[in-house]
């Protein structure tokens, strides 16, 4: 009986070693793998809080690719003003709506008062950056409910000569003031997803592609030669 019992273990056991070498398992388990890996792909991350209070919030961030960013680079809190109140956006909507939107004037993505209170901490930030890194910041306003929301104007900036790139992620958008819950402890309140906007530049003749990254960008030198900055340029 045990020679026997012995003889149908190894079989299974070599059945079983069968299975999971079988080339069908391991090209499904390979690919289980691969799709993982991929819906975790990697994220820019903070490197360096360069200053932050209610009011505002600008922070270096390691980009996940290969940037190539000219950074550090020296501007102005008065040339940075200019250029910040040269855009605009529409948010990027499907059709129909999009024609819907297309029919009313983009706005403008900053007021007076968050130029002046962002320029100085960007040019700060531009200037520690690094190749690459990029410059995000976050501006803050009391929400609809400012005990548990506040509303977020957001993006990032980051410089290739001579193009300065801008990306909004959110617009005047409400968010919780607390990562959790003020009905329950336990549960999360992660802020909304990021949209998508389609953001303008004036004058138009400064609103360039740049080739490098397929996206469009100020030509920033050639804007502030034009004499757009008091003062200066």
């Amino acid at each position: 009986m045990n020679g026997v019992r012995g003889v149908k273990i190894k079989m299974g056991c070599k059945k079983a070693h069968g299975e999971r070498s079988h080339p069908a398992v391991l090209t499904i388990v390979c690919l289980l793998v691969g799709l993982i890996a991929g819906g975790c792909a990697r994220l820019p991350y903070t490197t360096q809080v360069v200053h932050e209070d209610v009011r505002v919030a600008v922070k270096l961030q390691q980009e996940a690719k290969p940037a190539n960013y000219t950074h550090p680079v020296q501007l102005t809190s008065q040339e940075l003003s200019a250029i910040l109140r040269g855009f605009s956006l529409r948010e990027q909507k499907r059709l129909p709506l999009r024609w819907f939107a297309e029919e009313l004037p983009p706005k403008k993505i900053f007021r007076e008062d968050e130029v002046l209170v962002l320029a100085p901490y960007l040019a700060d930030a531009l200037q520690k950056a690094g190749t690459g890194e990029r410059v995000y910041f976050e501006l803050f306003d009391p929400g609809l409910n400012p005990r548990y929301d506040r509303e977020v104007t957001a993006g990032w900036v980051a410089v290739r000569e001579p193009f300065f790139h801008l990306t909004i992620e959110y617009f005047h958008t409400q968010q919780p003031t607390t990562k959790s819950s003020p009905y329950d402890f336990n549960y999360p309140t992660p802020p909304p997803e990021p949209r998508s906007y389609v953001l303008y530049f004036e004058p138009g003749r400064y609103w360039v592609l740049d080739q490098v990254s397929g996206n469009r960008a100020v030509d920033f030198r050639g804007f502030l030669k034009s004499g757009s900055v008091p003062g200066g340029g």
